[in-house]
């Protein structure tokens, strides 16, 4: 009773301590971070404040464990979890710093096309800060099984087949997202631009991961997947120039000379008023 006793003592006076820890970040550092000009230090500190408590509260359970003498099995069980445990926490630290810095640099960066009268967009910046996140953890979780000693080559190979299969089966949702992430690169257009292609013609609404939505002449809104308008020839029509426009104009044979030239002149005249 007396190991479960002291085991115990060491499991509350870790919470006492993160308790402690939260108390200090919040009413102290926080503070002290908001008067510094250094944005990147309260980034670090808000990043590993959660894994630093999350660390203490698994060294104590630990420590507590093993004063208990379970046994050498129950001992390599516990053993395994705590090496996979400790690297995903280290794996979450480092993920959280991570997101942190690109949120930071994201809003750095829409704050100085603002100031230059350039359009924000964000669209692309999430998807990069995904795909890292989701990679720092894959690697992060292979590490984790890897020091557990679980046979990740097998593990790999059965999680491949079935990325194959995923993947045949979603390829369209693939081309699609390549092709948003084409059009991010290149920007043929962006939002607002008047655009021309095979025979949709209109203005761009949005331009999504998936597909981009464009409002046409008659106000009507087309989806269209990003594939399609990657591979098509693409006329971005958004500047002011003047665009020449051809129109048939019907008359009846008994129009007479005077209703003709009235006709040109009244044509002439919504010319000129477009172009003032």
């Amino acid at each position: 009773m007396e190991d479960w006793g002291i085991s115990l003592i060491i499991i509350v006076s870790a919470l006492i301590l993160n308790k402690l820890i939260v108390l200090l970040n919040k009413h102290f550092i926080q503070k002290m971070m908001t008067k510094t000009a250094n944005k990147y230090a309260g980034i670090l500190i808000k990043s590993i404040v959660s894994p630093i408590l999350l660390g203490i509260m698994l060294l104590a359970i630990w420590i507590a464990a093993v004063r208990l003498q379970w046994g050498i099995t129950v001992y390599t069980i516990i053993s395994k979890s705590y090496h996979i445990l400790i690297v995903l926490n280290f794996t979450w630290l480092f993920v959280r710093l991570v997101a942190a810095l690109l949120d930071e640099q994201t809003r750095r960066t829409a704050e100085k096309n603002r100031a230059a009268n350039l359009p924000v967009d964000n669209k692309l910046m999430p998807l990069i800060k995904k795909a890292i996140v989701m990679t720092i953890w894959a690697i992060g979780i292979v590490t984790a099984l890897s020091n557990a000693n679980v046979d990740v080559k097998a593990l790999l190979a059965t999680l491949g087949i079935g990325g194959i299969a995923v993947a045949l089966a979603a390829q369209d949702t693939v081309k699609n997202i390549i092709g948003g992430l084409t059009l991010f690169t290149d920007r043929p257009f962006r939002i607002g631009d008047k655009i021309k292609f095979d025979s949709i013609e209109g203005n761009v609404e949005d331009i999504g991961i998936r597909s981009t939505k464009i409002r046409t002449l008659n106000k009507h809104i087309i989806t269209i997947p990003n594939s399609k308008v990657v591979d098509a020839a693409i006329e971005n029509i958004s500047d002011n120039l003047p665009h020449k426009v051809t129109m048939t104009l019907g008359l009846t044979y008994d129009t007479s000379v005077e209703k003709m030239e009235e006709a040109i002149s009244i044509l002439k005249s919504i010319q000129r008023q477009s172009n003032t």
